[in-house]
């Protein structure tokens, strides 16, 4: 089978076992992918989406703005030929030189350094946080200072140590996100919503 039919066939067997699901038009694509993604259908039961996240995910590819990621993976899982039409740039500042200084010298993760070195660059965009729990606190914490203003945050890093714990946090304020409670997610779901976006944005209907 080719590529296309694969994942055409894959889906049709996602939207077979999961009938009655529950979820819109526009959320359902996301929930769809990310079981694609990870072959895990506790996605229908643990995914949460603020109310406003699709439109201001469609908003920020369609304007063009970034799209910042705290791994390197989550990148290269991200479709970055189909934001060619929008626009938009693709950013990674994990392993940048200065990220990686601030860090040793201040005892900190690179990735909550590397959250603070994209504040001007991440104001209208999409953050997406595919597994380190210390950039998702420290975008929570710089949003509520109004320091930091991107237009949505993909929330799912994964682990055992503050990975539920920060979504938990996410989920509480009335932040722009797209998450999934417990301790499961990882880049590759993370790109996974952030494709699902990508191919909503490219839907003149919506």
């Amino acid at each position: 089978m080719k590529p296309q039919e694969i994942e055409t066939l894959s889906f049709k067997i996602i939207d077979n076992e999961a009938q009655g699901h529950g979820f819109g038009p526009a959320e359902w694509p996301v929930v769809r992918r990310l079981i694609h993604t990870s072959a895990d259908f506790d996605y229908l039961n643990t995914i949460r989406f603020h109310k406003d996240a699709i439109a201001a995910g469609i908003t920020a590819i369609r304007s063009g703005k970034p799209i910042i990621t705290d791994t390197e993976m989550a990148r290269s899982g991200i479709r970055k030929t189909a934001l060619v039409p929008f626009g938009n740039r693709v950013i990674c500042r994990i392993s940048d030189s200065d990220v990686a200084d601030a860090a040793k010298k201040n005892g900190t993760t690179r990735a909550l350094e590397a959250v603070n070195r994209s504040v001007p660059e991440m104001e209208g965009g999409i953050y997406v946080v595919g597994n380190a729990p210390t950039a998702l606190l420290r975008l929570i914490e710089l949003i509520q200072a109004q320091k930091a203003f991107p237009a949505l945050i993909l929330g799912f890093p994964v682990g055992f140590v503050n990975a539920a714990e920060s979504k938990a946090l996410l989920l509480e304020h009335d932040i722009p996100y797209i998450t999934n409670t417990g301790r499961k997610g990882g880049s590759n779901i993370a790109a996974g919503a952030l494709n699902a976006l990508i191919i909503l944005s490219m839907d003149k209907q919506l």
